[in-house]
């Protein structure tokens, strides 16, 4: 992305005060500059903690496999920021990027001053999505959240249906203290108007908060069934599912897909074309499988930030090949070192920091480990490390390996034709 459309999206965020936070109602006043929300097209909303991009991208291809034009909006990117809005599953072109920005642009300069707070690129990301969805005249629109629920920019759309994906004690002290006060405010996306809401398996705590907080916002309208909780006939079949913790989260995005078909009154996708949908679908950086270019070492890369996913990851790599060489991780201070640590304790790692400032890497790590920068990693370095390498972090981190080995992210499945 061009030095200059980048500074669009990022620049107030990058010039943030000590403390300042973002404003959602400058984001909001900046919406209706661009007369959005469009109500003449339906939004489904991905919240949660864990697995958003999976339940967004399996609802976006149920939907596309149904007939309809779906524009995507997740965040962050895989290898460059025109892939946190596509259109049927392909990333939008830098030109099409460059005229989002410069409308954003112009709508900016007419919003007062920054008292309120900066405008995130989240933010100002799910606006270009939804900007291009009315000017391409797609069918419906696909939104995940950048961090919360109410207080997230999505909360300006509000949607005919939702998933909520698995809810933990994330951005403890941000979205809330407990996970109660969390699950209620990613529940808060919620709208009076949502016809459904479908949530993956819960914590009973988490359960408990999202259901409360749907039947107050909708009046009782709406209840929260859970994916894979006694709705076996809405499942996909298990070879169109993904491998691991991303299955719930894709059972999630499929189920509020059909939600919003059926408030659509349009037929769910003919099983035949949702199966040719699926079976080109690919979740990079989720337990997806990459070989080093010009070497022999592959890779299984997966944006692991607990010790269950972590557990996970190694496993499935186990089960591939038998053996693993080697370990690269990159946890902040705010991520699951002490499990990573547990779960890793029998293999040879290498563990990545990242050259962000609002980031930390300052816990105690096992003397076993060798300790890089970001810049240190290379083809030549990975391919260092043995055959069979298994690469574990932060989404941000695992775009920077697929960068690495040029790992196909421009299109995440296919439609058949009509």
């Amino acid at each position: 992305m061009a030095a200059e459309v980048e500074e669009v999206f990022f620049r107030e965020w990058r010039r943030r005060g000590p403390g300042e936070t973002r404003s959602l109602e400058r984001a909001r006043a900046l919406a209706e500059r661009l007369a959005l929300p469009d109500p003449d097209r339906p939004v489904l909303a991905v919240v949660g903690s864990k697995g958003k991009g999976t339940a967004a991208t399996y609802a976006s291809a149920v939907l596309a496999a149904s007939g309809l034009r779906v524009g995507t909006v997740t965040s962050p990117a895989y290898r460059g920021n025109r892939e946190r809005i596509r259109v049927d599953g392909r990333a939008v072109g830098e030109a099409e990027l460059e005229r989002l920005a410069g409308r954003l642009q112009d709508g900016i300069r007419g919003l007062p001053g920054r008292a309120g707070g900066y405008l995130s690129p989240s933010g100002l990301f799910l606006l270009a999505g939804a900007l291009h969805a009315r000017e391409a005249g797609l069918d419906v629109l696909v939104l995940e959240a950048g961090m919360g629920g109410r207080s997230d920019e999505i909360s300006l759309f509000p949607p005919a249906v939702a998933g909520i994906t698995p809810v933990f004690r994330e951005h403890a002290g941000v979205l809330g203290d407990t996970v109660t006060e969390i699950a209620e405010e990613k529940a808060g996306a919620v709208a009076p108007g949502t016809r459904a809401v479908v949530s993956a398996p819960q914590s009973e705590e988490a359960a408990r908060a999202i259901a409360t907080t749907v039947r107050k916002i909708t009046g009782g309208a709406v209840e929260t069934p859970r994916a894979g909780g006694g709705l076996s006939a809405d499942l996909l079949p298990a070879d169109l599912l993904p491998a691991g913790l991303s299955r719930s989260a894709a059972e999630t995005g499929h189920l509020a897909a059909l939600r919003l078909l059926d408030a659509c009154d349009r037929d769910a996708p003919p099983p035949r074309r949702l199966r040719a949908t699926l079976e080109t679908l690919t979740l990079p950086g989720r337990l997806s499988w990459h070989g080093v270019p010009g070497t022999g070492t592959a890779l299984l890369a997966d944006s692991a930030i607990d010790r269950a996913g972590l557990a996970a990851a190694v496993t499935t790599a186990r089960t591939r090949w038998g053996t693993i060489d080697h370990a690269v991780v990159c946890l902040p201070d705010h991520k699951d070192v002490d499990g990573a640590i547990t779960e890793l304790r029998d293999l040879p790692v290498t563990c990545v920091r990242l050259p962000y400032d609002h980031l930390r890497f300052s816990r105690p790590l096992p003397e076993t480990w060798d300790v890089i920068d970001a810049a240190a990693l290379t083809r030549e370095s990975l391919a260092g490390l043995g055959r069979r390498v298994v690469v574990l972090g932060t989404v941000y981190f695992i775009g920077l390996v697929l960068d690495l080995v040029d790992a196909d992210t421009d299109r995440l499945f296919t439609p058949p034709p009509p």
